[in-house]
């Protein structure tokens, strides 16, 4: 099957970030073959515009970059380019865009115009956002982007989604806590960053188990490093976590909570305490209204809860609707292992979903 054969391709040639050379000239040499217009909105970004007149487009996307990971799967077709790996199935995601396109290009008639895009950098600096800010939604008359992702530990084959909260709003959280050392025999003269490090992180756990359960949120910490020697009074504390929520009112109060602890361990410690949490991708959240149109057009399972991973895809969602599936992958490593790999034959199911949103969208 071509569709296998695309992915199989991609996955020899997995590039990194925005730099793409060899898998944007698979993508253009595939697509001008067809009855389309193929066209470059920005840098390593490409487009495939199939007109049937009709007044409004949907618009179709998937993610083209891969991960620095030395892949481990030794598949007959594995990465050949050391240390770069299509371990989060986006050789599969472009795999099924490619198939759509040729099922489009057979097709006499649509009630909508279909734009497919293929985006840089959904890994590292959230390409969808300089993507929407070309104009092409507004250009082509985009009424709704549909995308999807291979997801461990559901149905292989099957499409799933939910309304409202479906993946996470995340930020990264990096705090130091500056002390002064000192040897044990002589505490006193001390500041200790471990004892604030702990009462820091104490009070920032107590802050999130505050809040409903019914909230979905995640405030953890992964990494923890204090002190060099045993018998010396810790002069630095370094803390990492990851703050998740998907209202914007929940993600905020987190932060603003985690600087107001940092102040409070500062007074009652003597510490300096220094905190870093970057702005991360929005969450995304699938409006209800066209989770239902989509629903009517081609059925799919409804997941029980969201996600807590990201995806850049909420940056199209603040542009125009936009609806997430997950198509299910089965009992597969995780997504970014080094081993990551699934059944092909489920990529014919990716594509048929696809289609048949295209053909009964209403």
């Amino acid at each position: 099957m071509q569709i296998i054969n695309d992915r199989r391709a991609l996955h020899l040639i997995p590039e990194l970030d925005r730099d793409l050379p060899k898998t944007m000239a698979y993508l253009r040499e595939s697509l001008e073959k067809l009855n389309c217009r193929v066209f470059s909105p920005m840098e390593s970004a490409l487009c495939a515009y199939f007109d049937f007149g009709g007044e409004r487009t949907l618009a179709f996307r998937s993610d083209a970059d891969a991960l620095p990971i030395q892949e481990n799967t030794r598949l007959t077709f594995t990465s050949a380019h050391p240390g770069r790996m299509h371990a989060c199935g986006h050789d599969g995601h472009m795999a099924i865009l490619l198939e759509l396109a040729r099922r489009l290009n057979e097709k006499k008639a649509l009630p909508h115009n279909i734009l497919l895009v293929f985006q840089p950098a959904e890994e590292t600096t959230g390409g969808a956002k300089d993507l929407c800010a070309t104009g092409i939604f507004k250009e082509y008359g985009v009424e709704a982007i549909f995308g999807l992702h291979l997801w461990p530990g559901l149905t292989a084959g099957e499409i799933f989604s939910r309304p409202k909260e479906m993946m996470s709003r995340s930020c990264e959280v990096r705090v130091d806590i500056f002390g002064k050392s000192a040897h044990i025999a002589k505490a006193e003269e001390g500041i200790d960053a471990m004892a604030a490090g702990v009462e820091f992180y104490k009070r920032v756990m107590a802050l999130e188990a505050a809040l409903p359960k019914k909230v979905f949120r995640l405030l953890k910490f992964g990494k923890l490093e204090s002190g060099t020697v045993c018998n010396a009074i810790s002069g630095h504390t370094h803390i990492e976590g990851s703050l998740r929520a998907f209202q914007d009112e929940v993600f905020y109060s987190l932060r603003a909570g985690i600087v107001s602890i940092g102040k409070d361990v500062e007074r009652l410690t003597g510490c300096s305490v220094n905190i870093y949490m970057n702005d991360g991708y929005p969450a995304v959240m699938n409006p209800e209204k066209l989770y239902r149109r989509a629903r009517n057009a081609a059925p799919f399972q409804e997941l029980e809860k969201p996600s807590m991973i990201t995806e850049d895809f909420s940056w199209y969602q603040k542009t125009l609707p936009g609806l997430f599936f997950f198509l299910g992958t089965g009992d597969t490593p995780a997504l970014h292992a080094d081993d990551f790999n699934f059944d092909e034959e489920i990529l014919g199911k990716g594509a048929d979903f696809f289609e048949k949103l295209a053909e009964n969208f209403q």
